[in-house]
């Protein structure tokens, strides 16, 4: 599998998308577009991208740029991969 469509199976079972997670590309946007995407649920969605990948985040490395869009979320995750 592609790290998109990882990240992409981590956040829709983070927030429980069902069959819309289905529709989601690279340029679907996230913040403000899903109505589940609360403080909570990137705070869940962070936990849950630390499990699948083995890598840890920083307070200070998360602003709303990275939850733009799944493209630029998947971005984050490869460059905490890279």
């Amino acid at each position: 599998m592609s790290t998109l469509t990882d990240v992409k199976n981590v956040l829709a079972q983070a927030l429980q998308l069902g069959s819309r997670a289905d529709a989601l590309t690279e340029y679907s946007p996230l913040l403000g577009a899903i109505p589940e995407i609360d403080s909570m649920a990137v705070v869940s969605i962070l936990t849950s991208l630390e499990e699948q990948f083995g890598f840890t985040v920083e307070d200070d490395e998360i602003s709303a740029d990275t939850f733009e869009t799944l493209g630029t979320l998947t971005t984050f995750v490869e460059q905490k991969l890279g």
